[in-house]
């Protein structure tokens, strides 16, 4: 059976923003004020437990020598060396070299897994050419993307998966099988129950893309039409994925008000199914609402204390990004597509019953930036409130003028700085970036697609010490590994595939901003996927040695 986490399995979790550049210690990582560069003598004398220690000199094409090894597991660093031979690692710790075609010396970097980016939104720019690089994620030192995720993506995953074969990518690609697109093909955007005929094709659907080699199911329940499919319609899905060793990902119903319930309803689902949970990004948007996630905490922990995998990710923003539509307006509103949803904002009766959703939704969301609108140039980048207070017309009679003309993506700052800290050092969390492959342009998105999980290592657990290092490593590497059922990658050790980052741990860091979202990362060095640079010297190659990674019961 693919490897996967139990649910009293060890994790870690994360933690804030950057100072002005500095020397810094590692009080808190080895538990004492201890500088990066003292450590040697502390890690050549520490126990490697994932080291191997062949008699034979070991051979290989590229040798990391002397680096801090963080094998992925949440153990501390040790002095060591990582030995790559083809796609695979062939030793790990100390041990004696061989044959080696070509040595990096990474003394004072650490060695890390690649990074394993849970959610992600790729679907389709990883297969244009001219970002199948996917080099933003690679600068970040993320080696796997999984994609399906919210609903959303490629149905037919045999066509998929065959694309990325045949094109390559920069980075693995595995994929979910997207609810909401099937469910689409069955039942189109309507507000419906399906048949048990129409249930029976969807169960078809879903058995056809594990086959295919999904690692799961993913749905978005507030996007259409994911967002009408009930509780044994999922159920009933799920099922099936779980026959075929595969996980139940979930963009819960709520992520406010009912975000208790959306939690319970997830877990529920994986009950009913007997299949492993998790939820996507999880927070509490809206002021109102700040310290929900606790709760949340506390429903997923009495499952997992009841038997149940239920796990979680996270991004380590205050923001989050999605349509305006999905954002403001109600499941009634969007049925049908864009263009029913536009009838329906110039319609009297139906203006009358959105008023009061609408108004609500807008009250708990005060901060709602524009990302692009074509229709008004001028609207782009700026704050939906700002731009009411200027024409001195109503936050909503804006919304509704800009969602006439346009459906565009916005950013809302709507979360808690203590609820992103309190998610991210739940053991069972993982890092996820919610963002996708992309190159810079005009418009300011999250920076979320640039600089993920170097905030996560480089400002929370470096600089800010809200987790360790090694615990913000492993919420990137083995934890997803394991989440997803990927036996042989997120760790360090003899016999896995090569995906490894290398970075400074004293210059990791994030650069993009909500200002400047395209901003690429520092301190990332080199990247390896599938055991081919993808990163030397802090420079993109462009190589397109990523992978479809295709899910089958007993593992890769």
């Amino acid at each position: 059976m693919s490897t996967r986490l139990s649910a009293s399995s060890r994790a870690d979790g994360l933690a804030k923003r950057r100072p002005a550049r500095r020397r810094f210690t590692t009080r808190g990582w080895l538990g004492s004020s201890t500088s990066w560069w003292g450590l040697a003598a502390v890690l050549a004398a520490s126990s490697f437990v994932a080291a191997q220690t062949p008699s034979a000199p070991i051979d290989a094409d590229i040798l990391l020598v002397n680096g801090h090894v963080l094998d992925g597991s949440g153990s501390p660093a040790a002095a060591g060396s990582v030995a790559i031979r083809g796609d695979r690692i062939v030793a790990v710790g100390q041990f004696t070299p061989g044959q080696i075609g070509k040595s990096i010396d990474c003394t004072g970097l650490v060695i890390a897994p690649g990074f394993i980016d849970l959610h992600n939104h790729s679907d389709e720019s990883i297969l244009a050419e001219e970002t199948r690089t996917a080099e933003n994620y690679i600068r970040q030192g993320c080696t796997t993307l999984v994609t399906g995720n919210c609903g959303g993506g490629a149905a037919d995953v045999e066509k998929y998966l065959g694309a990325i074969e045949l094109h390559g990518a920069g980075t693995n690609i595995a994929h979910l099988i997207p609810h909401g697109a099937t469910r689409a093909l069955v039942l189109g955007r309507r507000a419906v129950d399906p048949t048990p005929e129409e249930l029976a094709k969807l169960q078809s659907l879903v058995d056809q893309g594990m086959k295919a080699g999904a690692w799961g199911m993913a749905t978005g329940l507030i996007y259409i039409p994911g967002a009408y499919a009930k509780i044994d319609e999922l159920a009933a899905l799920t099922e099936v994925v779980g026959r075929h060793g595969g996980i139940y990902a979930s963009h819960i119903r709520s992520e406010d008000s009912g975000l208790l319930d959306a939690v319970a309803e997830a877990i529920e689902i994986g009950r009913r199914a007997k299949t492993p949970v998790h939820i996507s990004h999880l927070k509490a948007s809206g002021q109102p609402y700040w310290g929900t996630v606790r709760g949340a905490a506390r429903l997923i922990e009495q499952a997992r204390a009841a038997g149940q995998v239920v796990t979680a990710d996270q991004y380590p923003y205050i923001a989050s990004s999605t349509s305006l539509e999905a954002m403001l307006l109600p499941d009634w509103a969007r049925e049908g597509g864009r263009e029913e949803t536009v009838k329906r904002l110039s319609d009297p009766q139906a203006l009358a019953r959105l008023q009061p959703a609408l108004a609500q939704a807008l009250a708990e969301r005060p901060h709602i930036r524009i990302v692009a609108y074509k229709a008004d140039p001028k609207y782009s980048g700026r704050v939906l409130q700002e731009i009411a207070a200027e024409q001195n017309r109503p936050a909503a009679d804006v919304v509704l003028e800009i969602l006439r003309n346009d459906s565009p993506s916005a950013i809302n700052f709507g979360m808690s700085e203590d609820d992103v800290r309190f998610v991210m050092q739940q053991p069972w969390v993982a890092t996820a970036s919610d963002g996708s492959v992309k190159l810079p342009s005009a418009e300011l998105g999250h920076p979320r697609s640039f600089g993920t999980f170097p905030r996560k290592i480089g400002h929370y657990a470096v600089r800010e010490k809200v987790i360790p290092i090694e615990q913000a490593v492993r919420s990137a590497t083995a934890l997803p590994a394991e989440i997803l059922g990927l036996t042989e990658r997120g760790r360090l050790q003899a016999g896995c595939f090569a995906d490894i980052v290398v970075f400074n741990p004293e210059e990791i860091i994030d650069r993009a901003t909500f200002d400047q979202p395209f901003e690429p990362p520092a301190g990332i060095k080199h990247v390896f996927v599938n055991g081919q640079a993808a990163i030397a010297d802090g420079t993109p190659t462009r190589s397109l040695s990523g992978r479809a990674l295709r899910h089958r019961p007993a593992g890769l």
